[in-house]
């Protein structure tokens, strides 16, 4: 018995069969997103082969043709070792039964020359917590489209240097079309009994017929179309792998100490992984701040200098790069505004800042880097789409732009200036508006009289800063209102016997609360990013704001998070414990909901005790 498992599929929105390979092509180049051990996946090759007559190799052998992502990473080399490969596959494998052992679908069509689509890729395990990561394991992934089938040969290294399929550890995935909008997915396995497995590269047959089938099968009918590329699709998935592992090794420690209330994880690694892609620097716009010796610009999250980088990339030399991530949306001048409905923020302002890229002469390519956070597409600018001797005329034509974005910001223009992504070299169709006399021979030394770069010291304004007497007089009016509106809502608990009520309030909206308070309070709070409802979510021990409305926190209903919490959360959260007064053994009137040994706050000043952790100090305007 060779197949491990089949999981029906219902197609009702005529996805399959495109939708299989659009599944089965994640898998095979981004195997990290089912397989957490895995780093992810190095496409070496890739092409079409056929099968001669009687089940032997054609000895005709398409050309490599990789992804639109991978392709120009694709070498001569790799072709003719996959040509290699291939050759060899077949003479491991008997001819009969279409090369492959049964019960799996033989490769045969209508045509006895069909061609198969064959990949070769490399498995790159994570390291482990214990020591470095596995070896890279090969792999030759043969796809018959006619037949539905993914056929998947792990390769090994022979004492001769040459590669043999390790057979005991061969699978193929097969769709199979039923009736109607029925369809099954399944993972066949010729050899069961011999299945080895190391838990890395090569999971156990219960993890494929489990998670994996159950992955495809979901990605099958639900794939759809992202506005970004692959991640890493313009550098080498196994040299950054490598570079990573080793910066994430020597930064490790900063998390066991990490002194902040933020995931550790997330902003430690998220810096280990940008630093991995590049090397940081800050710049400055202005022709005192030019770079002509420098190779490279880099913008992480650089908020207001973003548009600003392939201007002074272009400015600087002409063999100056750049590398942006953009995170907050700044125009030249000042905030983003949006031109677009039809496409999200992000992607209209990535397309923006890759125009500025296209009207500074850059051939501007985008990546999307392998990072914990939302926005993670970078703009790299390393070609130039014209000769050196042109270098004036860009210069005068990046002043223009500028100019027409500064006038656009204050009165909204009709003026477009269109990007053709397809066609770099034919970026700007139309920049109408000739720059004045004064402004033309000035535009290499005055570049952006309007623009304000950020305080130093920057205003805090999220509740945080607003004077403690007022903040209690807030929360002690609201939760006032919420306890006597009618009607009250009473929660029972049985209590040494005993039931105990205890008064929860009402719930009202936020429109509702805002309407009972005072215009001065109001006021004060229409400063603050976020207004009322920030400052109620920041007092979380009193408040809970779902959906818009307010509820007093029943905290014997607060659940512990079913994700375990790294050691630097539960370090925190202990010494939190009883480091704050219980504001409902305080001003509820039936007192804290939950007994003294269960509350994390003190009930009373005797059950303080001396906060461990080092407050930041804040700058106050």
């Amino acid at each position: 018995m060779g197949l491990v498992r089949t999981v029906g599929v219902r197609d009702g929105g005529a996805a399959l069969p495109r939708g299989f390979w659009a599944a089965v092509r994640v898998w095979l180049e981004k195997p990290q997103v089912a397989n957490r051990r895995l780093c992810g996946a190095a496409i070496e090759a890739e092409g079409t082969v056929a099968l001669g007559e009687g089940g032997e190799e054609s000895p005709r052998f398409a050309a490599v043709r990789g992804s639109e992502e991978q392709g120009k990473r694709v070498a001569s080399a790799g072709a003719a070792e996959l040509g290699l490969l291939w050759r060899e596959v077949c003479t491991q494998l008997s001819p009969r039964h279409g090369h492959l052992p049964p019960p799996l679908t033989p490769w045969a069509g209508p045509d006895p020359r069909a061609e198969l689509r064959a990949m070769l890729r490399t498995l790159l395990p994570r390291a482990s917590p214990a020591g470095p990561p596995a070896p890279p394991v090969k792999e030759l992934a043969v796809q018959d489209v006619y037949n539905g089938t993914v056929t998947f040969l792990p390769l090994e290294k022979n004492s001769e240097g040459k590669y043999e399929i390790k057979k005991c550890n061969i699978y193929q995935i097969q769709l199979v079309y039923i009736k109607g909008e029925e369809w099954s997915v399944s993972v066949v396995a010729p050899f069961p009994e011999d299945w080895f497995s190391d838990g890395i590269a090569y999971p156990k047959l219960a993890w494929l017929g489990n998670e994996l089938l159950s992955k495809v099968a979901k990605w099958s009918v639900e794939q759809k179309p992202s506005e970004f590329k692959s991640t890493l699709s313009l550098i080498s998935v196994a040299k950054y792998s490598k570079v990573y592992q080793d910066l994430k090794g020597k930064y490790k420690e900063m998390v066991k100490v990490w002194p902040e209330v933020t995931d550790p994880e997330k902003f430690v690694y998220e810096d280990v992984a940008i630093a991995t892609y590049l090397l940081e620097s800050t710049i400055m716009p202005g022709d005192a701040h030019l770079f002509p010796d420098t190779d490279w610009l880099i913008g992480n999250h650089s908020d207001e200098l973003t548009p600003w980088i392939p201007v002074i990339a272009a400015r600087s030399s002409y063999s100056c790069c750049y590398f942006v991530l953009p995170c907050c949306f700044f125009d030249f001048y000042g905030k983003y505004r949006r031109r677009q409905s039809k496409k999200t923020q992000y992607r209209e302002y990535l397309d923006f800042v890759a125009q500025v890229g296209f009207v500074c002469g850059f051939n501007v390519e985008e990546d999307c880097l392998r990072i914990p956070s939302t926005k993670r597409v970078s703009l790299i600018g390393k070609n130039r789409t014209y000769p050196p001797t042109e270098h004036a005329l860009i210069n005068k034509q990046i002043a223009q732009y500028i100019s027409n974005r500064q006038t656009c910001a204050v009165v909204l223009c009709d003026r477009k200036v269109a990007c053709n992504h397809k066609d770099h070299s034919d970026v700007c169709k139309e920049v109408d508006s000739e720059l004045p006399e004064n402004e033309t021979e000035t535009a290499g030394t005055i570049w952006m009289p309007g623009f304000q770069p950020r305080e130093k010291v920057e205003q805090i304004r999220n509740c945080a800063s607003l004077p403690r007497d007022f903040v209690d007089d807030v929360v002690l009016s609201v939760a006032n209102l919420l306890l006597n509106a009618a009607p009250q809502k009473s929660c029972y608990d049985m209590h040494d016997g005993n039931a105990n009520t205890w008064n929860q309030g009402e719930s009202l909206s936020l429109k509702e609360v805002a309407e009972h308070l005072n215009k001065e309070i109001l006021k004060r709070l229409k400063s603050e990013y976020g207004g009322l409802q920030t400052l109620l979510k920041n007092n979380h021990q009193v408040f809970e704001v779902l959906n818009g409305r307010v509820h007093i926190r029943d905290w014997r209903k607060e659940k512990p998070s079913r994700k375990t919490k790294p050691e630097v959360k539960r370090r925190l959260s202990s010494e939190a414990f009883k480091t704050r007064l219980c504001w409902f053994f305080i001003h509820h009137p039936d007192g804290c909901s939950l007994p003294s040994e269960s509350c994390p706050y003190a009930h009373g000043t005797e059950e303080l005790r001396q906060s461990q952790k080092i407050k930041k100090k804040k700058h106050i305007q």
